[in-house]
């Protein structure tokens, strides 16, 4: 089966799957129904992979499992997974903001006023922030900040974003371990799990990586957003950093 690369990263984007749940989801829809080791050959995704990602397009109700000898797999018609995929985007939407409510009322968030309103120390914020355009520039700077890192690293990522911050942060382990640095993953994806560092779930969408609670790179932009319009912040403020990470962490699940 030939599906054009532009059609598969269009699909990725507009429904937040990656691109092997993309590509057996596209080969299913062609089939409408087949088994595992039907769809790793018309896909090209290794069979290694092929039964995680039925597994989590089924979680996602993109696909169900017909069960027999052998477990089939049948395609889910495209007009039910768009309805099904706005309840859930609802669904969240409506999770996010009682969050935000509920964040009025902490005590965290009335240090974030007491810091707006008390002008006890002037900060030049061109002088502790700058923006950052693009999802390679800002994983860049990424890179270069957790060098910095002495004491201890955060994450905050969405369902989505958990595996690009995986690939980022596996390839910075090693050193960061060596270095005695606690690592923090707060994630909305369920079961995750990550080599060396403590993983939290978190109750909604929050997209940051904090050192030392000194710098954080925050963005301002969802994990839907195309790489090349993806917009951060880099901060350079304790007080600042520190408060976010504790607003954060408060309001997760666990």
């Amino acid at each position: 089966m030939i599906v054009q690369k532009e059609f598969l990263h269009r699909l990725k984007r507009d429904f937040s799957l990656n691109i092997y749940e993309v590509k057996i989801w596209t080969a299913l829809l062609s089939r409408g129904i087949a088994t595992a080791g039907e769809l790793a050959d018309i896909s090209g995704v290794p069979r290694s992979r092929c039964y995680d990602v039925l597994e989590t397009l089924e979680k996602k109700n993109f696909i169900i499992m017909k069960i027999g000898k052998p477990i089939k797999y049948i395609a889910v018609q495209p007009e039910e997974i768009i309805e099904r995929v706005k309840k859930h985007l609802n669904k969240e939407t409506d999770v996010s903001l009682r969050m935000l409510d509920e964040i009025k009322g902490t005590d965290v968030f009335r240090e974030l006023e007491l810091l707006h309103h008390s002008g006890i120390e002037h900060v030049d914020v061109e002088k502790i922030s700058n923006s950052l355009r693009g999802r390679d520039q800002i994983y860049g700077a990424i890179k270069n900040m957790l060098q910095d890192a002495k004491k201890s690293v955060v994450v905050a990522t969405t369902e989505t974003g958990f595996d690009r911050k995986a690939k980022l942060l596996h390839a910075a382990m090693g050193t960061l371990s060596k270095r005695g640095i606690r690592v923090k993953v707060l994630t909305l994806r369920e079961d995750a799990k990550m080599e060396g560092a403590k993983v939290k779930p978190l109750s909604y969408p929050m997209r940051f990586v904090s050192i030392d609670s000194e710098q954080m790179i925050f963005f301002i932009t969802s994990d839907e957003t195309s790489p090349g319009y993806d917009t951060a912040v880099w901060i350079r403020s304790p007080f600042t950093v520190a408060a976010l990470e504790r607003l954060v962490d408060s309001n997760g699940k666990a």
